[in-house]
């Protein structure tokens, strides 16, 4: 990384579905003029893809399509040369995207696996009539991308502007059913009728005592390594369009993965397989070499994955509200908090600092206090963000909710729990007038205020 990604800085984590509207629209220019006011400079977000049935942006039916509930209800016309350009640019996703999402709308949102032998597998004449009948769809479909990309686009600037870097989120793992599994199934692991032979997950630990089985189709990172990981470049090249810095999820999987036979209904029967990950990140390094990557690596880590991290110089992530425990060599326990780390005072994941901590028992909030080395108060998330500010972190995050103080019910995901979650958005007139300075001062104290 440069001098300038080496700045101490401070951020915030919200979605964008998480602003007022939902949209990227006069709402997310006045977030990013809060932001600018407040000191802050890294807006992270979730990923901007188009959600699953349960709003989860992390099972999506493609890598690369943006949102459409994102787009501005009032928005600029579409210029038709430049969305010529786009589509020329973007035709190595754009068209099979197209043709995904006019397909199983005629057959009722089914799986592509359910769908006739024809399109499933992809047949040209098939796939020509398609493009034939359902034309004004299908251009539909591209324009509604385009002005997706041009309304980040003009975000991205207002963003440039005042000096704020945009985070994005990798989902290292693809949904089964999804555009980029049926236009290239060569490149997952399915049997002859598109069926994952092996799905994703993790084995059982402390949490979970049959550990998780997510279920996504595996990569065949054979056949992708030998086509230089066009995919993965491609994938990588719509991140850097969009932000500054991309977090990799699950960032351990490019060490090893956890194979589950995918008749199994639990994650215990299943057995570790090696992937390139270090030839990926060789590749992704060569074609973007300033794009600045942040490597999930939360959980059950080994010396193998760290070593690749820093191979990279990857910046890793600590969260507060995991360091609680007796051992004195737990990453996330602020003294233990390096420079080549993005501390959290809690993820999307997590529940807000204020929600987490009424849960603890009375013994348990002491202990809180004994780790952080001060007296009790009753405003947990401030000392919480003032903690990660003071960290050796290289950034210190924390999401909306907790500049708020806000409880459980902001809480925006549960892991485990499929309904009731991503939804949470706040209003204007819940920001006191007083939290930009409050978070200035905080940041100016803590040497993180970032000035070009």
């Amino acid at each position: 990384m440069d001098e300038e990604a080496d700045a101490r800085r401070a951020g915030i984590l919200l979605h964008v579905t998480s602003l007022p509207s939902g949209r990227l629209n006069d709402d997310a220019r006045r977030w990013l003029d809060f932001m600018a006011t407040a000191g802050l400079s890294v807006w992270q977000v979730l990923p901007l893809v188009i959600p699953d049935a349960n709003d989860s942006p992390y099972q999506s039916p493609s890598a690369f399509a943006t949102d459409p509930r994102l787009l501005p209800r009032r928005d600029e016309p579409v210029n038709q040369s430049d969305f010529e350009e786009y589509c020329v640019k973007h035709a190595q996703w754009l068209d099979d995207f197209a043709l995904f999402q006019v397909i199983k709308r005629r057959y009722g949102q089914q799986s592509w696996v359910d769908w006739p032998d024809p399109w499933r597998h992809r047949d040209t004449r098939a796939l020509r009539t398609t493009r034939e009948q359902a034309g004004a769809e299908i251009l539909q479909i591209m324009q509604q991308q385009y002005r997706l990309d041009r309304a980040w686009t003009r975000i991205r600037g207002h963003a440039r502007d005042l000096g704020i870097e945009l985070f994005g989120d990798v989902p290292i793992f693809i949904a089964h059913d999804s555009a980029d599994t049926w236009s290239r199934p060569q490149d997952f692991l399915l049997d002859d009728n598109g069926q994952p032979t092996h799905v994703t997950g993790v084995p059982p630990d402390y949490f979970a005592e049959f550990g998780q089985r997510w279920g996504n189709p595996h990569y065949r990172w054979d056949k992708m390594q030998a086509d230089g990981f066009a995919w993965w470049i491609a994938r990588m090249q719509r991140q850097y369009e969009l932000f500054d810095m991309v977090r990799i999820d699950h960032f351990r999987g490019l060490v090893a993965v956890w194979m589950i036979e995918a008749a199994c209904p639990t994650a215990v029967e299943g057995f570790w397989e090696d992937t390139p990950g270090d030839a990926l990140l060789a590749r992704v390094h060569d074609a973007f070499p300033n794009l600045h990557i942040v490597a999930e690596d939360l959980g059950i880590i080994t010396e193998e994955v760290r070593e690749l991290r820093r191979k990279y110089h990857l910046p890793g992530m600590a969260v507060l509200q995991f360091a609680f425990d007796h051992f004195a060599d737990n990453p996330h326990k602020p003294a233990n908090i390096t420079p080549d780390t993005i501390v959290y005072t809690g993820t999307h994941d997590n529940d807000t600092c204020a929600g987490w901590f009424s849960k603890l028992q009375a013994h348990e909030k002491a202990f809180v206090f004994q780790i952080l080395g001060t007296e009790p108060t009753t405003d947990i998330a401030d000392l919480m963000i003032r903690t990660a500010m003071r960290s050796k972190a290289s950034l210190a995050m924390a999401p909306l909710q907790d500049f708020l103080g806000l409880g459980s019910k902001a809480r925006m995901n549960t892991p485990g729990v499929s309904e009731g979650n991503w939804r949470w958005r706040f209003e204007w007139d819940m920001l006191p007038e007083t939290l930009p300075e409050r978070i200035r001062n905080m940041i100016t104290e803590s040497g993180r205020l970032y000035v070009r």
